[in-house]
């Protein structure tokens, strides 16, 4: 995605297009390895040493709410943050809390008692265990 894209594509989330949310933005779009908002915020401000960081939490918060980025909770971990714009399913490793992307299939919707009166937008899954690193050598303990 180059930088007219990321441009278009805040503007059309109603988001104006300043120097530092740019910055959160091509940076995400770029590294896909789920960086926490501490990893994004010492990448921005080697770019532009203006930038706070407040700014750049506010600005994921704001790319957040718009849909532009997700954040993946990981539990007892620093939240993370991915900007890939295809849909997909994360995968959690237990042991060393790297988050990777999953192809994306459909989950099937909650049975509306389960739900009671909430509003359903869309199932996501997130899967937990072991990652290939890790895998093989904690199989046998």
């Amino acid at each position: 995605m180059d930088a007219e894209e990321i441009r278009l594509r805040l503007e059309k989330s109603g988001l104006r297009c300043t120097p530092q949310r740019y910055g959160v933005l091509a940076f995400l779009v770029e590294h896909s390895g789920h960086p926490t908002a501490p990893e994004i915020f010492e990448a921005v401000n080697r770019l532009d040493p203006r930038s706070s960081r407040a700014t750049i939490y506010n600005n994921l918060r704001d790319l957040v709410q718009t849909g532009l980025v997700r954040e993946v909770a990981v539990e007892g971990r620093a939240a993370r943050f991915d900007a890939k714009s295809t849909r997909h399913h994360h995968f959690i490793c237990d042991w060393c809390g790297n988050v990777e992307d999953m192809d994306w299939y459909e989950v099937p919707a909650p049975a509306s008692g389960a739900v009671g009166k909430r509003m359903v937008r869309e199932c996501e899954l997130i899967v937990r265990g072991l990652c290939a690193k890790c895998a093989p050598g904690r199989a046998s303990r």
